[in-house]
């Protein structure tokens, strides 16, 4: 049976951050990645936006080359998914039945797509974005299509939106919510979103419930809750993810919605740590709630963080969250969590496509959305981690650097 002294499952970001962090820090054991994808280890926010929109070559795409995780000695178990897990046994099992031994175990396997769950939504030319195989099925129908439903106004919805609509697609958003981004920004940043992709031809349908997908057995149109069809020859479904937990959950890991972790990354259950989407936390920037963060940083933070604690090292995951996206030529850079906010402070003109909204609760920064306004970005990291209590006043003035509030 194969050992291995640090097995990680999954090949995404945190997994391949938590491999290089292992090495960099001076681990010499035997080291395995177990990804279900064939591809080495890649990036994934540009598959909803340059890889998508023609931008950026497959190739350009790979977190490292292939030579260097040969010269590190970082074994790649590529296409296979992990579907049971022995913490007793310190064991895994494949689907195709293998079993592999493990000294530390590092699940870093994300989430799946959340699919429709109405009628129609397994039919042909309905694609979800969140690997790369997604996105070649899609690209690879594209030519055949000229109108195409986006279903969710969350961060992939609206770039994928962006991206097809620069492919020259009529495009139609539905959003269940009033507002695009409702789940992790204020108001004002929704309407402005709302108002460059209405700027770009998209047509957005707001407070919008998809009843059902219509076709035979490809999609022919999406049918919204008021009896309404929007003609499609292919939708795009952007509702979020399930976190990839359940071997965990079934071998007696605490968790739900993700498997929790203390600030070492540890599970609950013996030598098994999880990073990234999947991995559910306290955050002292939710206060202090459990909460799972979607996002690079996120990962390669906690990966991070688990690789030290594996060798022994001091380290705790106490980052700042920061988030970012690109539609059209808007450049949004999110430092902090929004969520809870009493108070949103607009700095400078959305009508100059530069500007930020700050934050506060109960008189203190706790985050910034900025759009094409990188020094904001920058500046205002330190009164989000300070939770600096600053003058809405001063806040609100464009002139005054935020370095100085500080």
């Amino acid at each position: 049976m194969t050992h291995y002294d640090v097995l990680i499952v999954g090949a995404g970001h945190g997994g391949a951050q938590a491999a290089i962090a292992l090495r960099q820090n001076g681990f010499t054991g035997t080291l395995a990645l177990i990804g279900e994808e064939p591809e080495l280890p890649y990036e994934r926010p540009p598959l909803s936006k340059e890889y998508l929109a023609g931008d950026k070559p497959w190739e350009r795409l790979l977190i490292r080359q292939p030579a260097f995780w040969e010269e590190r000695n970082v074994i790649m178990l590529l296409g296979q998914k992990v579907v049971t897990v022995d913490p007793g046994g310190h064991r895994v099992a494949t689907a195709a039945g293998e079993a592999i031994n493990y000294g530390s175990l590092i699940w870093a396997t994300g989430g799946h797509a959340r699919r429709l769950s109405c009628a129609g939504g397994d039919l042909a030319g309905v694609h979800t974005v969140r690997n790369r195989a997604d996105v070649d099925r899609l690209l690879g129908e594209l030519p055949h299509v000229t109108r195409v439903v986006v279903i969710g106004g969350g961060y992939i919805g609206l770039e994928a939106a962006a991206a097809l609509s620069k492919l020259d697609q009529q495009v139609t958003l539905v959003e269940a919510q009033d507002r695009v981004l409702a789940r992790v920004a204020g108001e004002p940043l929704s309407r402005f979103f709302e108002d460059e992709h209405r700027a770009h031809g998209v047509d957005l349908r707001l407070d919008a419930q998809v009843d059902c997908i219509e076709g035979a057995n490809r999609v022919t149109g999406v049918r919204l809750s008021d009896g309404s069809v929007v003609p499609a020859g292919m939708a795009i479904v952007g509702i979020g993810i399930i976190p990839a937990v359940e071997p965990l959950l079934a071998a007696g890991a605490q968790g739900g919605n993700g498997v929790l972790v203390d600030a070492q990354c540890r599970t609950s259950l013996p030598d098994i740590f999880a990073v990234g989407d999947c991995a559910l936390h306290a955050n002292r920037y939710a206060e202090g709630a459990c909460t799972r963060l979607e996002s690079v940083q996120n990962a390669n933070d906690q990966a991070s963080v688990a690789a030290k604690a594996i060798l022994g090292l001091d380290a705790d995951y106490d980052a700042v969250p920061w988030f970012w996206s690109n539609q059209y030529d808007l450049k949004l850079q999110t430092v902090g969590l929004s969520a809870g906010h009493d108070a949103a402070i607009m700095r400078g003109d959305p009508a100059a496509r530069s500007f930020s909204v700050v934050y506060l609760r109960e008189g203190r920064v706790i985050a910034l959305d900025c759009v094409n306004a990188v020094k904001d970005y920058v500046q205002g990291r330190k009164l989000v981690v300070e939770g600096i209590a600053a003058d809405p006043t001063a806040l609100a003035d464009a002139s005054r650097p935020l370095k100085d509030l500080a």
